[in-house]
């Protein structure tokens, strides 16, 4: 074949090209993965070892150190799915007696999104009598039975608000701070941000029960984040995780043997592909031989004593809430950094006084046992526990008195309670008031990208620096909004 001058130059040109990026291994995975790398460093500079080499890229889940001091090191996250009615439960509202049946004022619904019920629905009261508690005064319904006990140690906010007016799209915003999919969850920055200090068990876990999300995983996912940080889902029925024992004719040297090969592969891919995928699945494959010996012992309740049961009202063997909040403690004890229960129970459209008052039976006594657990073994002081759901519920009746889906409360984003404990949020203390009728927020609003900075504040960041570059751009849980709450701060 004859070569023009033209072509036989082009060729030249290609062949030293295709040099430069395989043979020197400077491909363009690894310029990908060494900005990935550095963006690590500049965030934790004492990530990197004195030979200049990270260990992230063996173990991308190693200690990292945040911006500054932290006063909290984990977070347990009692995500409450369906939004819990505060009418019923911490926002006790004459007015509404006063007025119950009545229609609302018009002024109060210019320009208001109502997921479903009408403008024109009458005002409903709460059926619960309330009741100051603790030296701090908190006001609680009798719907909530044991967590007056613990009245002097969380920090109540009542003047939380959302931008979304329905269960997926709230979900997905108090989860990970967009209402888009395929944004990183929380619970994935926070272990992107400070890696895990448990060897043998996963950084984020996962546990659920009730019902199943709106959001789906959607809202334990790492987004555009390397997938090593995405939550690991525990089953909610039959064995928590699969596979622990290995197939007969296995031992356990012939399963090291077989992994310790692959380890070897995938490191030698990972020079040369520069993927940071690969390092997750070295992660993966080594965290799944630990768990085989740590999960049995952690999930097995019954090495519990008698009396942590009783507190709890857990039953080993079963999947309730109960048992979630147990193993909630049990991780955090074991280095997990981030644990996030799902109960999905609160979408009390018709009959939300039964409703509550059932889910508050379910619920309420392992929420207060937990943190007196925490705080009886000294972990209380560094780990931040996080009770809400995704919005809250109308001061305004749904459904008629004589139909089927009677005495319920439409969604409401306006305003909503939630309360925290643990990890350097002041206790005792409620912030935020809600106006006469409970519809808006008259004092102290807290927007969900502030609650998530004054987390991560407590954690040991500045909300605006921790950051991941995606398509371009920076990208942080706040994404470009919010502010510490310093009330809530001790």
């Amino acid at each position: 074949m004859n070569y023009t001058e033209e072509s036989k130059h082009e060729i030249k040109r290609l062949v030293t090209r295709r040099h430069f990026f395989k043979d020197c291994a400077f491909g363009l995975g690894s310029i990908a993965l060494a900005s990935l790398l550095n963006r690590d460093v500049n965030a934790n500079p004492q990530s990197s070892t004195s030979n200049g080499r990270n260990p992230q890229l063996n173990n991308p889940l190693a200690p990292k150190k945040p911006h500054f001091a932290p006063k909290a090191k984990r977070v347990i996250y009692l995500f409450q799915a369906g939004a819990p009615s505060q009418l019923e439960m911490f926002d006790y509202k004459p007015g509404l007696a006063k007025y119950n049946g009545k229609p609302c004022p018009p002024e109060l619904l210019k320009g208001q999104t109502l997921a479903f019920i009408k403008p024109d629905a009458a005002l409903f009261a709460t059926e619960f009598k309330f009741a100051k508690h603790g030296q701090s005064g908190a006001e609680m319904s009798e719907a909530l039975v044991h967590l007056p006990k613990v009245a002097d140690q969380i920090t109540i906010i009542k003047s939380m608000i959302t931008d979304a007016i329905n269960h997926a799209p709230a979900q997905i915003f108090m989860q990970t701070g967009s209402m888009q999919f395929g944004r990183p969850s929380f619970g994935s920055w926070v272990t992107y941000g400070l890696g895990s200090e448990a060897r043998d068990l996963p950084a984020f876990v996962v546990l659920s029960s009730a019902g199943g999300t709106s959001g789906g995983s959607s809202l334990w996912g790492s987004g555009f984040l390397p997938s090593v940080y995405q939550g690991v889902a525990f089953r909610r029925s039959g064995d928590p995780i699969l596979s622990l024992a290995n197939p007969r004719g296995v031992s356990r040297e012939m399963q090291r043997d077989s992994l310790d090969a692959l380890k070897d592969l995938n490191k030698h891919l990972l020079e040369h592909a520069g993927d940071a995928e690969i390092a997750t699945r070295i992660n993966s494959f080594e965290m799944a031989y630990s768990m085989q010996e740590s999960a049995p012992d952690l999930m097995d309740l019954s090495k519990e004593t008698k009396a942590t049961l009783e507190l709890y009202g857990a039953e080993p063997g079963k999947n309730t809430y109960a048992n979630n909040c147990l193993l909630a403690r049990r991780l955090v004890e074991r280095g997990v950094r981030f644990v996030q229960l799902y109960h999905e129970a609160w979408d009390h459209h018709g009959q939300v006084h039964k409703g509550v008052k059932a889910e508050c039976k379910e619920t309420d006594q392992a929420n207060t046992a937990l943190l007196l657990d925490l705080k009886q073994r000294g972990l209380l002081d560094d780990t931040i526990v996080i009770w809400g759901g995704e919005f809250g519920r109308t001061p305004m009746v749904q459904g008629e008195p004589d139909g089927s889906n009677a005495l319920g409360r439409d969604h409401h984003n306006k305003a909503f309670t939630m309360w925290l404990a643990g990890g350097g949020f002041k206790p005792g203390i409620t912030i935020g008031e809600t106006d006469e009728l409970g519809f808006n927020v008259a004092q102290d609003p807290v927007h969900v990208h502030d609650l998530h900075a004054t987390i991560l504040h407590l954690l040991g960041f500045d909300h605006t620096k921790l950051t991941y570059r995606f398509q371009g751009r920076d990208f942080r849980l706040t994404d470009v909004h919010g502010v510490v709450v310093d009330k809530a701060l001790a």
